[in-house]
């Protein structure tokens, strides 16, 4: 086994185009560290609906540029397979350690593939990545990005023609093609013969924020902005300029991208103290609202003054204001979210006459509804103009909820406010999570298999009444690794994590609002019932 393991080691080595790379793992190999070796080479990364994700460092379970390059030609061969030899393939990077590598590796496989390929012109959003994609006529687009992770990762993420994110069978067929790959050495990588792009997809992309805001709508909310260490910052200020809303104060210390997130224990604004210093400035300048951007800016928080406080805003929450917002200014079309997103959104679809779906998780499946006009996720995720980014977008969502915020304020209300009223007239829709991180993936598999031999038969004191496991699929869902409880005022879902080392357990209760006066009574019920739910699942499961 020890020295199967060092030759192997020794075979990837002889390979590895990165110096850095390349002295780690030499270093390992002459340590003789079986423990680290066996931990990087116990397998290889596996490419699925969210690409690639993972720990920088050298080795097949790492991100490195040898894993790259030979996604970069899994994607290619599997391009060229389905007609599309000679088409364009759109490159966009964020700010993290090797991002500009990992893109430029991308663009050089693609132009030793026979296809074309354009990188964007410095780090940049994702939603530019993927609003590029379809603005330029591409086949596919890859964005170098991590998104939230801690400052360790990277991650590497496919689109394909339509501008949406790959989905079975696309993602299953393309890790076949990189199995496929037998050496590195087999691959093409000429040093030139791709295109850098120039501001001109950019300036494309900021034209179509202005189409999300109502012509002559108020513009007058003022609001404190971080980039999360991120590459959101000066996209979104050039947002907010060409809409005319006040020039967002800054979070100074968060402003300019830097890979180490040195502020920050997870760059994620769900994350325990990632708002401080933004609450912080909020504490010092008064604006009506809070903005933060996750480091490749597709997500969008929102905080509020809530009493002597800021408080975060729920995803489900800032998901019901915008589609309430939409609704009032007439928007038609699909309103659409994820299983795990309130149903909170379908009563104000249904109250509208406007068609609801619920897809699978994640923005690959929402940005496939057909006819959409609204699509959201409980996880910051909210897609607000989907002719022109078929993802979740940080940038667009910001003016939108700055837009809504204007008009409120010019009402002499707030954004609570109109969450108060969307609570009596659909009854509050109170939503938890329960997040449970291992270092053991076996946990997780435990409390799934413990929950499917025994399924609760009541939660919180109330009655499941109906216990669904979603591997089968359901009359409306393709199959997915998941369960979900249908309560009497509750439902649960749990799943895990496609992205991170989590166990994923998603709460909701409903409880009927007879007036504005008994909302305290209400929101107090709620959070006792979330709490009781959060224990009583944890029970369940075992966990």
């Amino acid at each position: 086994m020890h020295d199967d393991l060092i030759a192997r080691a020794k075979a990837w080595l002889a390979e590895d185009p990165d110096a850095e790379t390349r002295d780690e793992l030499a270093e390992l190999i002459d340590a003789g560290d079986t423990q680290e070796l066996s931990a990087r080479f116990s397998g290889t990364l596996q490419f699925g609906t969210a690409g690639l994700r993972g720990e920088l460092g050298a080795g097949p379970m790492r991100m490195n540029r040898s894993v790259v390059i030979r996604a970069a030609a899994g994607l290619a061969a599997y391009l060229k397979k389905n007609g599309q030899r000679g088409g364009l393939v759109v490159v966009g990077y964020d700010a993290r350690h090797k991002s500009a590598d990992f893109a430029r590796d991308t663009a050089a496989v693609m132009t030793g593939a026979g296809l074309r390929a354009a990188v964007l012109p410095r780090p940049l959003p994702t939603p530019v990545l993927a609003y590029a994609i379809r603005h330029l006529g591409a086949v596919a687009g890859v964005e170098v990005t991590a998104s939230h992770n801690p400052p360790r990762d990277n991650g590497y993420k496919v689109y394909l023609g339509d501008g949406s994110q790959i989905v079975p069978p696309a993602d299953a067929e393309i890790a076949a093609e990189i199995d496929a790959i037998a050496s590195l050495n087999d691959v093409p990588r000429p040093d030139a013969g791709w295109e850098t792009l120039d501001d001109r997809v950019l300036d494309a992309y900021l034209a179509r924020t202005d189409a999300v805001l109502a012509p002559g709508s108020p513009r007058t909310a003022r609001t404190v902005y971080t980039a999360m260490h991120g590459v959101g910052k000066d996209v979104l200020l050039a947002a907010f300029a060409r809409a005319g809303f006040p020039e967002p104060v800054l979070v100074a210390e968060q402003a300019e991208p830097d890979p180490d997130f040195p502020t920050v224990a997870f760059p994620n604004p769900e994350e325990p103290g990632a708002m401080d210093l933004a609450f912080a400035q909020a504490h010092a300048t008064d604006p009506d609202l809070v903005i933060a951007n996750d480091p490749d800016a597709d997500r969008c928080a929102v905080a509020v003054r809530d009493g002597g406080a800021w408080r975060m805003l729920r995803g489900d929450e800032v998901g019901a204001l915008l589609a309430a917002h939409l609704v009032r200014r007439g928007a038609t079309g699909v309103f659409a979210e994820s299983i795990v997103s309130s149903s909170l959104l379908g009563r104000i679809a249904e109250k509208a006459g406007l068609p609801y779906e619920e897809t699978l998780t994640g923005f690959k499946w929402i940005a496939r509804v057909e006819g959409l006009r609204y699509g959201y996720e409980e996880a910051l995720g909210y897609c607000v103009d989907p002719e022109g980014v078929r993802d979740k977008d940080g940038i667009t969502a910001a003016l939108l909820i700055t837009e809504l915020a204007s008009q409120l304020k010019e009402e002499g209300r707030t954004l609570l406010d109109l969450l108060d009223d969307l609570a009596v007239e659909h009854g509050l829709h109170a939503t938890d999570q329960l997040s449970v991180r291992v270092q053991d993936l076996s946990v997780i598999t435990d409390a799934m298999r413990r929950l499917r031999e025994q399924p609760p038969t009541e939660l919180a004191g109330l009655a499941v009444t109906k216990a669904e496991d979603l591997t089968r699929g359901t009359d409306r869902l393709p199959p997915t690794d998941g369960l979900r409880y249908t309560l009497d005022g509750a439902r649960v879902i749990v799943r895990p994590s496609g992205t991170e080392p989590k166990l994923k357990c998603y709460l909701e209760v409903v409880v009927p609002v007879a007036a504005h006066a008994k909302l305290p009574a209400a929101h107090a019920h709620a959070a006792k019932l979330l709490s009781a739910l959060k224990r009583d699942l944890s029970a369940a499961a075992g966990l």
